[in-house]
């Protein structure tokens, strides 16, 4: 690989690390968000490596970044939900209001945690599988063991016992 292209993909690297980092944060990939990187990267002087040259590396590397993500997504579905990790779920469910100052912000998360933790076992476990895992109704209830129509029961029981709870809060 000539040296020039070496330095630019180093260059690419040192302005565009950050940025993947927060790209896989955001998709639940904190613990792993530097692997993840690296990997980017690592596939990134292989295909260039493999080629002559690559058109736009920086496009490679944010479609490289993307394939990672849904990769470390399909293997985090497989996986067992432990159901302490709420911090996603709140996540997804209190972003709703982005224009919000973050103190509020705040307080309706930690509102929504301890509405979270006060829901009965299975509801909690059935909006944490289906809003933070991206599971579907099937899914669900193949891993619970019940049908597809108690999931969404629990789903609607639990999201309606959410929104009122919230409602009332803001009244």
């Amino acid at each position: 690989m000539a040296e020039q292209a070496k330095r630019g993909l180093a260059r690419m690297f040192a302005e565009h690390g950050p940025v993947l980092r927060g790209f896989f944060a955001r998709r639940g990939a904190n613990d792993d968000a530097e692997d993840l990187v690296q990997e980017t990267y690592l596939r990134l002087l292989r295909a260039h490596q493999g080629q002559a040259a690559i058109a736009n590396p920086e496009a490679y590397l944010f479609t490289v970044a993307l394939n990672l993500a849904r990769e470390q997504a399909a293997r985090r579905r497989r996986t067992p939900v432990p159901l302490e990790e709420l911090e996603n779920l709140t996540t997804l469910l209190a972003s709703e209001e982005s224009v919000e100052d973050a103190a509020e912000r705040a307080q309706r998360r930690q509102r929504l945690q301890a509405l979270l933790a006060s829901l009965p076992e299975r509801t909690r476990a059935v909006l944490v599988m289906q809003y933070r895992d991206g599971l579907s109704y099937r899914q669900i209830a193949d891993r619970l063991g019940v049908s597809p129509h108690m999931v969404k029961k629990h789903v609607v029981r639990g999201l309606s016992v959410c929104r009122r709870a919230l409602a009332d809060a803001e009244a």
